[in-house]
């Protein structure tokens, strides 16, 4: 069966085709009886408006993509909550794609934002993603880097100093007299896992006394990774055990904690202190309220899409970066060793 057009539904009301159109983008410059005609044809008819052509045709589309790495973590779902809420004020919806830490996935997202012409893609990227965006800029399309620093400065980003806050956790825990850390992440192919254990390997450098740091990797940011590298450490000896446990976000963290509570009994903090890093809404509510490096999240998403929308009004602007501090939020799981 034939898509119902706007002209069947000018036949259907008995007026004419720009009449039709003015009910649906101008319903003030129409009389109140063609507007009830126009509605009742198109409910009758089960008319279905292309949004998608009439943006095209105008030049100018109402929508913006955002990719992200991993849809489960509630911190990207924060994200993207503060780039509704900005784009909210100009009529701009969001299509929100998960690549799930898929450069197939990602690619995918990308080809699909680019046949619908969206206005602008927000992107928090798997890996080098520069030659992809370029592609994007060349057809009208502009990008913002959403969670990751723009380092040679192509492309406007906003992002948290992953680096300062990979520090600031190794700096707790060694303040509060841990000595044997270890970071738990990965892939090393995402740039905030990469930056977080820079600044914890400088951290435990600069301790002024004999601090090890050692990596466990993971093959994802998730709670089931979580859980495994914490069941690999609990299968160790107890002396060849960490003394704490920096988690490259918050999920990990989570899984980390499941495993080390072994029969009832919790060894976090008093032989393993544990901190992530994101500071999602169950940090606070684990079993042991979870230590972790706070991102501004929201705050994150509405300034990306601001950035976004005003590249696209002026490409002439000069890529800019956006780079916020994180916070250092203390609780129970790396509690003072006594």
């Amino acid at each position: 069966m034939a898509a119902v057009s706007i002209r069947d539904v000018a036949q259907h009301a008995g007026v004419s085709v720009g009449t039709v159109s003015n009910v649906l983008n101008r319903p003030g410059e129409v009389s109140a009886e063609s507007v009830r005609r126009v509605q009742e044809a198109i409910e009758t008819l089960g008319y279905v408006r292309n949004d998608a052509a009439r943006k095209l045709r105008a030049g100018v589309s109402t929508t913006v993509g955002f990719v992200v790495l991993d849809g489960q973590n509630p911190f990207f779902g924060d994200v993207v909550r503060g780039a509704e809420d900005e784009g909210s004020k100009s009529g701009i919806a969001i299509l929100y794609g998960n690549t799930d830490e898929d450069p197939k996935r990602e690619r995918m997202y990308l080809d699909l934002f680019e046949e619908q012409q969206v206005r602008g893609v927000l992107i928090s990227p798997y890996g080098d993603i520069n030659p992809r965006l370029e592609r994007l800029r060349a057809r009208g399309i502009a990008a913002v880097l959403v969670d990751r620093f723009s380092g040679d400065g192509r492309f406007s980003s906003v992002s948290v100093d992953s680096v300062t806050g990979g520090r600031m956790a190794v700096e707790h825990l060694i303040a509060t007299g841990r000595r044997r850390i270890a970071f738990v992440g990965g892939p090393f192919e995402i740039r905030q896992v990469t930056d977080r254990l820079a600044g914890a390997r400088a951290a435990a450098e600069n301790a002024g006394e004999h601090v090890d740091l050692e990596v466990v990797a993971t093959d994802a940011l998730t709670v089931a990774d979580g859980a495994a590298a914490g069941a690999r450490v609990m299968a160790r000896p107890r002396s060849e055990r960490p003394d704490a446990i920096f988690a490259a976000n918050d999920l990990l963290a989570l899984g980390l904690l499941q495993a080390l509570t072994v029969e009832g009994r919790t060894l976090v903090p008093d032989e393993i202190a544990l901190i992530g890093f994101d500071d999602i809404s169950f940090a606070a509510a684990a079993a042991v309220p979870l230590s972790s490096m706070r991102q501004p999240s929201r705050m994150i998403g509405r300034t990306a899409l601001r950035i976004l929308l005003e590249e696209t009004a002026d490409p002439e602007l000069i890529p800019r970066q956006t780079v916020f501090q994180p916070e250092l939020v203390v609780r129970a799981s790396t509690t003072p060793r006594r």
